[in-house]
């Protein structure tokens, strides 16, 4: 099982990294920015009325009735990782561009991800039931709070998170969202039969909204704007963000004395975050020349919880 986890094994990478190298060699520029900028509005207002449709209103009821564990899980990724965001954000700021600085708050102000956290916990004995409604909800919650949370914590530095992008996530985000959940009754099943297809089309829409991101920032000159000190400065943050999600998530467990399965489903959902939920709505809150490099650090923290997720998922089988 834990080969089929690998870090080569998950097709999102190479999503991730086919776009990227696309954005890089082939950028969507000019008059064709505009029409990649609507192909991605649409794709991206398709996933969110799938997930509307496939999250089960009782898996919501029953997450929010075990408040012991999500009341805890949700502050801890909407509280105090944004705030060791902000605090990387001003480490970053010292060397790094503003914009890719600015990226660590955007990370840390983001959801979990739902479907490799679950794989994780189910790898290492943990209370995958939990860990799905967990993640789930706080994905949820993550479509209502990313947003107003990052501008809030970014002060001056999101200026342009104004009245027109709120209403641009209420359109493409939360509308289909909430149509999703009201016709889920006729359509949930119907999903389920389908979950590689479903599975495809969440990486087909976050690798077109990856694309269209960086295109932007290639265009601005992301490749070239700083050199192997600036990304070897990028990387280690993002590594030491990792590791004290990570480590945090961990104790905050033992501090509230979970069961261990309990404690490893927190970790998991605690830690990981989402470039399901990132790449879209940064895509949307920020112009195309802005949102590849605030999502540099997005992209760079999901491939390392990927590497470190398998390991670390069988130390904790040991005990």
């Amino acid at each position: 099982m834990l080969s089929r986890l690998s870090l080569l094994a998950d097709p999102m990478i190479a999503v991730l990294l086919i776009a990227t190298a696309l954005a890089i060699f082939i950028p969507a520029g000019g008059e064709a920015r505009g029409t990649a900028q609507i192909v991605s509005n649409a794709a991206i207002f398709v996933l969110f009325l799938v997930n509307g449709m496939r999250i089960a209103r009782a898996e919501i009821a029953r997450g929010l009735a075990n408040w012991r564990f999500f009341l805890p899980l949700f502050l801890w990724v909407f509280g105090a990782m944004p705030l060791i965001g902000l605090g990387m954000s001003s480490l970053a700021g010292m060397i790094l561009p503003s914009v890719v600085a600015l990226g660590f708050l955007f990370l840390g102000t983001l959801p979990s991800t739902v479907q490799s956290a679950t794989s994780y916990t189910s790898l290492a004995g943990g209370n995958v039931a939990l860990s799905v409604v967990g993640a789930a909800l706080i994905n949820i919650a993550g479509v209502f709070i990313t947003a107003p949370l990052f501008a809030a914590l970014a002060g001056s530095e999101a200026a342009e998170i104004g009245a027109e992008t709120i209403m641009r996530i209420g359109l493409i985000l939360i509308l289909p969202f909430m149509i999703g959940q009201a016709v889920q009754g006729w359509t949930i099943d119907w999903l389920k039969s389908r979950k590689s297809q479903v599975a495809w089309l969440d990486r087909s829409v976050i690798g077109i909204a990856v694309y269209v991101a960086f295109s932007g920032a290639v265009e601005q000159g992301l490749v070239g704007m700083f050199g192997a000190l600036g990304w070897a400065v990028l990387i280690g943050l993002v590594i030491a963000y990792l590791v004290i999600g990570t480590g945090g998530a961990w104790l905050s467990g033992g501090a509230l004395h979970l069961p261990r399965s309990d404690r490893i489903a927190f970790l998991f959902a605690g830690a990981q975050k989402s470039v399901a939920i990132g790449a879209p709505l940064a895509a949307i809150m920020f112009p195309p020349q802005v949102a590849g490099f605030v999502i540099a650090p997005l992209l760079l923290y999901h491939l390392l919880q990927l590497i470190i997720a398998a390991p670390l998922a069988n130390i904790l089988t040991r005990g």
